[in-house]
């Protein structure tokens, strides 16, 4: 992946803060959710319910899709990203502790949600394999495809 496309990816995703994420149910069907997110770079973090369908499909079947697509007034001026990657819980504190951090910086709202009663929720980093740039700021229907360098795997 060349430097502009990855500054590309790395500027939709500072812009939007909600994605679809797609994961596989156990009957071999998808399910598609919004979630809000946060990355580090191309690597994508999302918190979810524990016994969530969501949760449930991961712990089945790792393999995610998902997209993100920045606001727009025309077709001419779609920016966004569709991506397949692999999805994990995430298990180590420090991992844990550094997304908070960008979780608080970016949903400063987090600190006065108070749950009606506990809720067990999970990390989940989406490692992606490969993104679709889309781009019909170019021309109608342009996209990329890239593959994601080994060093995010």
């Amino acid at each position: 992946m060349d430097a502009d496309t990855h500054a590309q990816i790395v500027a939709i995703l500072d812009e939007v803060q909600d994605m679809t994420i797609a994961t596989l149910r156990p009957d071999g069907f998808p399910q598609a959710n919004v979630v809000s997110f946060v990355h580090d770079d191309l690597r994508l973090y999302f918190m979810t319910v524990a016994g969530s369908q969501k949760a449930l499909n991961l712990l089945h079947d790792e393999r995610v899709s998902g997209t993100v697509t920045r606001t727009y007034d025309s077709w001419d001026e779609i920016e966004g990203l569709s991506f397949a990657g692999h999805a994990r819980v995430v298990t180590d504190a420090a991992e844990i502790a550094r997304v908070g951090e960008l979780m608080l910086d970016r949903f400063p709202q987090i600190r006065e949600i108070e749950p009606p009663e506990p809720v067990e929720t999970i990390l989940v980093r989406v490692d992606p394999v490969v993104f679709s740039v889309l781009d019909y700021t170019q021309v109608f229907g342009h996209t990329d495809l890239v593959e994601v360098q080994p060093r995010l795997a």
